[in-house]
């Protein structure tokens, strides 16, 4: 197939990049090449910023694909700017959706395509929403080959995937290491799916220049669901120390903080997930996802210890987490006097 990725170089599609060229995929991928030192050999890049059109249609005048995927495409606006870009140059367009755009909360824990979308926390999952709906009305009224593919929890070896953190994930890290108590959402009991990319990428690859997934909409995560108690528990293994986990409540951490709890919490982490990957698995026979939590977990944590530039430390959001369990303390000690 040939092949090009609007951005290529995240958690997601990192991964997928590296299955497409082990398989012998031509593939191009264009972005602004800030992050692109440790791409593998074989991939052709466009250097162009995907928001100066201009620019970038001259750099496709003459290319056509068989696959488009648009990985930073995050409002409506960028996906009317996609279709300008690559209709009649692709027979088949990607976008990558969010299984946050599920109804929020959730009538039915148990999530398939069909679930309504609506999230009435979260702004980003909203847009979402209204990419989906854009790029559905070009494929009913004009024919765009579109398949919409919805992840939830992805993640890779360079980022520990976690419900409470600031910039990035290695404060919590840090803090277990150090025996600190560390927050989680809840009473940790919700039930939660995470995927690791690479199991995400055979799902993705497998859409690919798939004839049945043009007008389809496709969920891609694991089976495996576990509790965030467990995720928790997970990590603090793979760092061999002991949890010292502090539970609170998702709207008091949303109440108190500057980082979106609101939508990152409400409008998604807090409510319990289980995915149904019936479709995916019609559509791409023999799918499934061999990384098992704490396996990948393991693997994530052995490379961010070995990796000293993933170990940026967060001292606003630590200093929040002290203030947090402290007033948790304060207001225990107050109702037991």
């Amino acid at each position: 197939m040939k092949v090009l990725f609007i951005g290529g170089t995240g958690t997601i599609s990192s991964a997928i990049t590296q299955q497409l060229l082990e398989q012998g995929n031509e593939l191009y991928l264009l972005n602004r090449g800030t992050r692109n030192d440790a791409l593998p050999a074989g991939v052709t890049i466009l250097k162009a910023d995907i928001n100066d059109e201009a620019t970038v249609s001259k750099l496709i005048e003459n290319l056509e694909f068989d696959v488009v995927a648009d990985f930073i495409a995050f409002v409506p606006a960028q996906l009317e700017r996609d279709y300008r870009l690559f209709n009649g140059k692709t027979k088949q367009f990607l976008f990558i959706s969010s299984a946050s755009a599920y109804q929020t909360p959730l009538s039915d824990y148990r999530i398939t395509e069909g679930t309504p979308l609506s999230n009435p926390y979260w702004e980003y999952s909203r847009n979402k929403i209204a990419c989906e709906d854009y790029l559905m009305k070009q494929y009913r009224e004009n024919g765009f080959p579109v398949t919409i593919v919805r992840p939830s929890h992805t993640y890779d070896e360079r980022s520990i995937p976690l419900g409470v953190h600031g910039k990035g994930s290695w404060q919590v890290a840090k803090r277990m290491l150090e025996n600190k108590p560390v927050i989680i959402h809840g009473d940790g009991t919700s039930l939660w799916t995470m995927t690791h990319n690479s199991d995400f990428a055979k799902g993705f690859i497998g859409l690919m220049g798939n004839i049945h997934a043009i007008g389809e909409s496709v969920n891609i995560t694991s089976d495996e669901t576990v509790t965030w108690n467990q995720i928790y528990e997970i990590i603090a293994d793979a760092l061999g120390v002991k949890l010292n986990a502090v539970h609170v409540s998702s709207e008091f951490l949303a109440a108190c903080s500057k980082e979106d709890y609101r939508g990152g919490l409400l409008g998604d982490k807090a409510n319990s997930v289980v995915f149904d990957n019936s479709k995916l698995k019609r559509l791409v026979p023999g799918f499934v996802a061999t990384t098992r939590l704490d396996q990948g977990i393991k693997q994530t944590v052995k490379y961010i210890l070995a990796h000293p530039e993933y170990q940026k430390e967060d001292k606003e959001f630590d200093i929040w987490c002290d203030k947090v369990i402290g007033a948790l303390d304060v207001a225990l000690k107050t109702i037991n006097e």
